[in-house]
């Protein structure tokens, strides 16, 4: 067991605000074991920054862990030589050229289509009425799952997110993510023959293509789903929400003053849809006077490195002028996010420059309420005006 000093949190409060106890460890206690998580959090900006590469010792294998036995060992939970070569195996499907070539056509004609279907009711949850099925159907065309309806896209994802999260071990919990966990394998199952007569640039196509076993194409497409719908979806509602609320940021934008890629990059600083990362501790390691054990639980407090007041000015503002070259927003290690490219396309690229070119004036009818810690984003975001 660690000695690093013991940190009471409040589950409930962290669910819903988890910045203040965050701001709080940083100043008081940066590495700190907090009991109601079983977890050694580690939450300064250049601790994280600087040990997720440390992979001998804070290693991604978890053999026993919630994400590899719901949903097999993938490519997350792997380090070294045996992640690099999965890496590599799928990276055609994901480069910047295969994003620009071949998504960005995709992801343009289904966002599209999304807002015609917006324009004529002039108000929406811009969570479950865009963001939603604009992130599950370029999700969709990535995999290669293009027979999955989009709702049901985001259902699976959502059902894996909480059970990789279940760690109080609620039975129905478990039981839904092996429903979700089930269906894909039922899709992946209809879409091999499809795609082994017609190939194309997709996850499961470009894994089979190169040779990748069954077993590792299966729980590598349930990883890619289970991380590439809540965050994009969250992180477009979250952006649109908090650009309206911030009039003078969303000029910048409209005016050309900021990228809207400037824009996408500061608010996943600011709210940090993927809020953390566990990993293994794999040997005994001393950092900053804490001594680490093998078989000890760490997570890497990506939300609280974006808010370190060491690294960023009055981080707690949003402010799409800012320089977030020192954000750790899609990690920062070998595991860095294989998907990033394809996320600030959608995002940067695609959704929030379309939204707004159709709809430059919303407004929001009630207060947005962000939740979560290890995974953060608006629960609805409800708008209108949402005129051409």
């Amino acid at each position: 067991m660690s000695n690093a000093p013991i940190f009471h949190i409040d589950p409930q409060a962290f669910w819903i605000d988890p910045y203040p106890t965050l701001a709080k460890m940083r100043r008081d206690a940066p590495i700190a074991y907090v009991p109601e998580l079983d977890a050694t959090l580690l939450t300064r900006r250049d601790d994280i920054f600087c040990e997720e590469k440390r992979i001998e010792v804070f290693s991604s294998e978890q053999p026993g862990g919630l994400m590899t036995t719901l949903m097999g060992e993938n490519m997350m939970r792997k380090d070294g030589a045996a992640h690099l070569a999965e890496r590599k195996m799928i990276f055609p499907t994901v480069s910047p050229r295969t994003v620009r070539d071949v998504w960005k056509t995709q992801f343009e004609s289904t966002t599209s289509k999304i807002l015609d279907q917006l324009a004529p009711i002039q108000t929406a949850d811009l969570v479950s009425d865009f963001a939603m099925p604009v992130s599950a159907e370029a999700l969709k065309a990535i995999t290669g799952l293009t027979n999955m309806h989009f709702a049901e896209m985001d259902r699976v994802s959502q059902g894996m997110i909480d059970g990789v999260g279940n760690y109080a071990g609620d039975p129905q919990v478990e039981a839904n993510c092996h429903d979700c966990t089930a269906s894909i394998d039922a899709h992946i199952d209809a879409q091999i023959p499809v795609l082994k007569a017609n190939p194309d640039m997709s996850l499961l196509s470009v894994s089979m293509n190169a040779g990748m076993p069954e077993q590792q194409i299966r729980a590598n497409i349930k990883l890619a789903i289970s991380g590439g719908q809540n965050e994009p979806r969250d992180a477009i509602a979250g952006t649109i929400a908090t650009l309206i609320g911030h009039p003078d940021q969303l000029d910048k934008a409209l005016n050309g003053e900021v990228t809207w890629l400037q824009v996408f990059e500061e608010y996943a600083r600011w709210m940090s849809p993927i809020g953390m990362s566990p990993r293994r501790i794999a040997k005994h390691y001393t950092l900053n006077d804490i001594t680490f054990e093998p078989e000890d639980r760490a997570f890497l407090m990506f939300a609280s490195g974006n808010r370190d007041e060491t690294i960023f000015i009055n981080p707690d503002t949003f402010d799409v002028t800012r320089d977030n070259t020192k954000a750790i927003s899609f990690g920062a290690g070998p595991h860095f996010c294989a998907g990033a490219w394809a996320s600030r396309c959608m995002i940067a690229d695609v959704a929030l420059p379309m939204f707004f070119a159709r709809f430059p004036n919303p407004t929001l009818t009630e207060p947005v309420a962000y939740r979560g810690w290890a995974f953060r984003g608006p629960l609805s975001v409800e708008a209108a005006d949402l005129v051409q």
